[in-house]
């Protein structure tokens, strides 16, 4: 008896025990959590009953040289249902219907459907939201947006670029500058019950969202309009492909314009085929769609990727005769050559066991390098060429910066196509010298023909000039690279008489500006393969001769009837010049007649 007696205190001790130590743990988890983690579990009681809408954040705009806006925002709406806070389905399926454009059966499943938000459209006109919002329908929210506009459509659609749904870059400086134009999103907290309902009279907490930098750009609109119209001119007139213009400063590298036509509607941008105002434009969107039919999705994305593409820095071509002006500048700079050495021209140079053409069939007879240079003649420049020789070429080749990527602040910059220096023969040599058998791009081209004419500096192309926060304040100033003495101040000189002449009284005529001093060199390039007989027209162009404070290249892509440089791209760029250089208050030089000599002050 008194055995099972003290066997039972025992259990009792033993349970008592345990109890006030389970008791104790628990008080103290209970005390932890209450005291010392009643913050933590406070905000995620709160983040259970708390909705998030986001407020998107303006996007910074895009100013041009003269102050306008030429990229900026419009407020829109997107139009949202909390399906817990529906009370008539039906009215809110009907009302939306109505003011959207969105069918019965896609609104109906987002209303019936159990979450917490679904967007039934976004994007939508302010005027609509508004009319919405008055509907005064439970469920139904109406939250402000921004949209990327274009004030001015196509105009350097290329260029500018634009953005997606998200407002996020996707091409052109719209890209290039997310960082800088992308803004940060804000946010509406809404507190609701266990069911998700909106508790009434509850005070919403707003995160204001931050706007957007706006990017100054060195591109004006004046010039880029005046050159858009006169590409689009000559592009019609001659049945081109496509055509393409760059208008820069030639000491800073500063971009003024940039066309590539047919340019598309920024406004617009996911409809292909726009803007085809001549019949070989459209036989090239024909072809392409044909070629993307029946790839769906995809074949339609290459359509757009065409019709977005910058050939002025995405593409390479044979620049032909303009890049004669490299070659002479490299001989003038290794002493191999000057301006009055004597050649002879046949009408063709045989170098090894191949015979090389000049354009001219019956040759330039006797020339100096002057008249060599003013008659573009191949056989002077292949010579030039040997007289480098492959060591000496390559070298000026590189120096000149040819090799890689000017840098320009645009995404998909190709790059050169050039020999290996171990594949390059003397015939590769001999072509390469007058601008055949290898490729690059127009804006490597400009950017190192100004090398030539501004002294020697090799600048960078570029468009971007600082950014700016919406009160006012300068968050950079964008700078970039320069490489200076690529070549002497001497040679460039010699280059920018060269050049003149070759405007005055060479090949280059059609380029001439009464009052002023224009330098320049035309070209012809034969498109691959050449049994196609398909050229590409251009013309480099620079004013004033004497100090270069702008220079302009087009080029016009498979012209039909007369396709020589001289005669058709020449005198794109004299009319350009025409109306541009009064607008960039540059002078004319004031001619005197003195006897046989031009005087200009």
């Amino acid at each position: 008896m008194n055995t099972n007696q003290t066997c039972h205190r025992g259990r009792i001790a033993l349970l008592f025990v345990l109890s006030s130590v389970i008791t104790a743990v628990l008080l103290g988890r209970l005390f932890f959590l209450m005291i010392y983690r009643a913050d933590h579990y406070s905000a995620m009681a709160e983040d259970l009953h708390q909705r998030e809408r986001t407020i998107k954040a303006a996007r910074g705009r895009i100013i041009d040289a003269t102050g306008t806006v030429i990229a900026t925002n419009r407020t829109v709406c997107t139009i949202s249902v909390i399906h817990n806070q529906i009370t008539n389905p039906d009215q809110v399926v009907e009302v939306l219907c109505k003011y959207l454009d969105v069918s019965e059966e896609t609104v109906r499943k987002k209303v019936e459907k159990y979450s917490s938000r679904e967007i039934i459209s976004t994007n939508v006109d302010k005027e609509i939201g508004d009319a919405i919002r008055d509907q005064g329908l439970d469920g139904v929210k109406v939250d402000e947006d921004y949209k990327r506009y274009y004030p001015y459509d196509s105009l350097a659609s290329k260029v500018l670029g634009f953005t997606g749904g998200d407002n996020q870059g996707i091409i052109g400086l719209e890209v290039k500058y997310e960082e800088y134009l992308k803004g940060k999103n804000g946010l509406i907290l809404t507190m609701t019950d266990a069911r998700g309902v909106e508790i009434e009279n509850a005070a919403e907490d707003r995160v204001e969202p931050v706007a957007g930098n706006d990017l100054y750009i060195s591109l004006d609109r004046n010039i880029q309009a005046y050159c858009q119209q006169a590409a689009y001119q000559v592009m019609e007139k001659k049945n081109a492909k496509r055509v393409s213009i760059i208008v820069m400063n030639p000491q800073n590298g500063e971009i003024m314009a940039m066309v590539n036509v047919p340019e598309f509607n920024l406004n617009d941008p996911f409809t292909p085929g726009q803007n085809l105002v001549s019949q070989s434009a459209r036989q090239a969107e024909f072809e392409a769609e044909q070629a993307a039919a029946g790839k769906g999705a995809a074949g339609k994305q290459d359509l757009l990727n065409q019709m977005w593409r910058n050939t002025c820095i995405n593409d390479t071509y044979e620049p032909g005769s303009t890049f004669k002006i490299i070659t002479a500048a490299a001989g003038l700079e290794a002493d191999v050559v000057d301006l009055n050495d004597r050649f002879s021209c046949p009408g063709f140079r045989i170098v090894e066991d191949r015979k090389i053409r000049c354009h001219k069939v019956g040759g330039h007879g006797g020339e100096n390098f002057l008249q060599g240079m003013m008659n573009s003649c191949n056989p002077v420049l292949i010579d030039v060429g040997q007289r480098l020789g492959i060591d000496g070429y390559y070298a000026y080749f590189e120096k000149l910066g040819l090799k890689g990527k000017t840098g320009i602040d645009l995404p998909g910059e190709a790059a050169t196509i050039m020999h290996k220096k171990e594949n390059m023969g003397l015939v590769e040599l001999a072509t390469v010298s007058f601008g055949q058998s290898f490729q690059i791009t127009p804006v490597q081209l400009i950017a190192t023909v100004s090398a030539v004419i501004n002294g020697g500096t090799r600048v960078t192309p570029h468009f971007g000039v600082k950014a700016v926060s919406s009160d006012g304040e300068n968050i950079h100033t964008f700078s970039y690279p320069v490489e200076e003495n690529v070549l002497s101040e001497e040679t460039s000189q010699t280059m920018r008489y060269i050049l003149e002449q070759v405007v005055a009284e060479g090949s280059g005529k059609k380029a001439s500006l009464p009052g002023y001093r224009i330098g320049g060199k035309t070209a012809t390039s034969e498109k691959l393969p050449r049994s196609l007989k398909k050229y590409i027209s251009s013309f480099i162009g620079f004013a004033p001769a004497d100090n270069p404070e702008v220079i302009a290249l087009i080029t016009i892509d498979e012209p039909e009837g007369i396709y020589y440089g001289g005669t058709i791209a020449a005198p794109v760029i004299a009319d350009i010049f025409k109306n541009i250089l009064p607008y960039l208050e540059i002078e004319p030089a004031v001619e005197e007649s003195t006897g046989a000599f031009r005087i200009y002050s």
